[in-house]
């Protein structure tokens, strides 16, 4: 028998990283110990990716966006961003998981199967 494999959940990728920082965004946003004055910081972007002042480009409307969530969260208290930031490594799909927790895939648990394509005239 073979040693199993780990699937860590603290490496995500590029996309990951994108939709952390709109999770963190969205739960600094919804804090109620964050001021209402930072919390315009990322109202204000949304207004101007719908505003019809624009420069016609999509870079223009990614870095906006980006800079005022960055700015955001920068001007949020630490501990209150590091507070979220922690409960959000800690999910993987949707699920809550402990410190230290892994997925584990023993080779028992590996089904193997031929695929064959219904749809296909041949």
């Amino acid at each position: 028998m073979t040693n199993p494999q780990k699937i860590s959940g603290n490496s995500g990728g590029f996309f990951q990283g994108i939709a952390d920082q709109a999770k963190l965004v969205w739960r600094l946003w919804l804090d109620n110990r964050i001021s209402p004055l930072l919390k315009l910081l990322p109202l204000g972007s949304l207004i101007y990716l719908i505003s019809p002042f624009d420069i016609p480009t999509p870079i223009d409307d990614v870095g906006v966006i980006w800079f005022f969530a960055y700015l955001f969260i920068e001007l949020c208290p630490p501990e209150i961003v590091d507070e979220h930031r922690a409960d959000i490594e800690k999910t993987i799909a949707g699920n809550w998981k402990k410190e230290g927790d892994s997925i584990e895939i023993n080779e028992e648990d590996i089904i193997d199967a031929d695929f064959e394509d219904l749809n296909s005239e041949d």
